[in-house]
């Protein structure tokens, strides 16, 4: 074990919503440091989202510091809850994932978690392991042990009741199961984000009801997206992904607001209290341009999930882009072999777009430049023979060679 109460709790406490209750984390940490006996520290993978972006870094970043003084981070892959589907604010049930689904996805899961993690100091379990094995004489005792007013307590259930929306029986066995996971391993401490308050509760009522010590609930915030209003998703296109390209995450990151520059700096980068400090004071300072903290911010991000020398050489090509008005040194090159094309299908071919009508779009608005000349006609005509640089969007790139 490294580090003593007082630096440990230092560092847990830094970004924090609720920890539930913390005398008992003191009490734990203190047997801990005594006993030199780690605790176990849980950690729910959700097998439905296997592409993890730095929303979901908030929680394994905190994981990660307990793993930096010594304890066990326990990832659970929910592959047997995860037939099941967390109601968590959902306004209806959720589609029912395939047991060879949720494997996949609960592989790929530890392997991007793996940027962030020590993939040799952390376990990864499955919940089919014991969940798979519960009879129906089991299962009996267990829902024994709560009531449908305790199940019903939590908001989205009550929303749906209100609004007349169905509720399936097997949604109500969610936060059971999730809890009984907590007994399962014996978890000393369960992270989560704010949104899984009920589900983390439900673990220490079930630890009490068998008579193991209760688990010590840590609510993380959840982090907005690059749109700086809704939370960070995929689905929203609001995300930075924590596999992504490094220069995607560093020009991602130079698009969010400046208000939300202080919040991914605490929940999404792993620099120090007093770092952390400094950066506050310059945000409230005069004259200081809060796109050189970005820069910082940026920097930070792509040397976590990559290494130093590569977060320098997106910086790098950040200011030749978008200060220098250069372009980048390498840019991926397409050999055009139609006679001729229209240019809102070659964006479409090229997957610089995603469709006919974004790329249209993208013209329309100013955003497809040919060697730096903007064009604004969806109708233009790339004929074969052309030799350019076409520009799409804000960073994207790609060298239009003919044959």
């Amino acid at each position: 074990m490294s580090g003593n109460l007082n630096e440990q709790m230092d560092v847990i406490r830094k970004g924090t919503v609720e920890i539930i209750p913390e005398e008992d984390l003191i009490r734990k940490i203190e047997k801990s440091i005594k006993n030199k006996t780690p605790l176990n520290i849980k950690l729910g993978c959700d097998p439905s989202k296997p592409d993890l972006h730095i929303g979901h870094s908030v929680v394994l970043n905190k994981l990660r510091e307990f793993q930096d003084f010594g304890h066990i981070a326990i990832l659970i892959v929910g592959d047997f809850t995860g037939m099941i589907g967390d109601p968590s604010g959902k306004k209806k049930t959720r589609p029912q994932l395939t047991f060879e689904q949720t494997r996949e996805n609960g592989i790929s899961y530890f392997e991007q978690a793996a940027h962030i993690l020590d993939k040799e100091k952390t376990r990864i379990v499955y919940n089919s392991e014991w969940l798979g094995k519960i009879d129906i004489h089991k299962l009996i005792n267990i829902l024994s042990k709560f009531t449908v007013q305790r199940i019903l307590e939590r908001d989205d259930f009550t929303k749906r009741l209100k609004e007349q929306q169905e509720i399936s029986l097997h949604e109500m066995l969610y936060p059971i199961m999730q809890g009984y996971d907590s007994f399962a391993i014996n978890s000393d401490v369960e992270l989560g984000g704010t949104d899984q308050k009920f589900n983390n509760l439900i673990g220490r009522d079930m630890q009490k009801r068998f008579g193991q010590e209760p688990q010590v609930v840590i609510l993380m915030p959840l982090l907005e997206g690059t749109d700086g209003s809704e939370k960070m998703s995929k689905s929203l296109n609001n995300y930075i992904g924590i596999t992504e390209e490094p220069k995607e995450i560093f020009g991602k990151t130079m698009s969010i607001p400046d208000k939300l520059i202080y919040k991914y700096f605490e929940l999404a980068t792993r620099i120090s209290r007093q770092e952390l400090n400094k950066i506050k004071i310059e945000l409230n300072t005069p004259g200081i341009n809060p796109r050189d903290l970005k820069r910082r911010l940026g920097f930070e991000l792509v040397k976590l999930y990559y290494n130093e020398d590569i977060a320098n050489t997106a910086v790098d090509e950040f200011d030749k882009i978008f200060i220098k008005k250069e372009n980048p040194d390498n840019i991926p090159e397409y050999v055009l072999r139609e006679y001729s094309i229209k240019l809102v299908n070659l964006i479409v071919l090229t997957k610089l777009s995603d469709s006919n009508a974004s790329a249209r779009r993208l013209i329309e608005q100013g955003g497809v430049a040919i060697d730096g000349e903007k064009i604004h006609d969806i109708n233009y005509v790339v004929k074969q023979g052309q030799e350019f640089i076409l520009k799409v969007g804000k960073r994207k790139f790609l060298k239009i060679k003919s044959i």
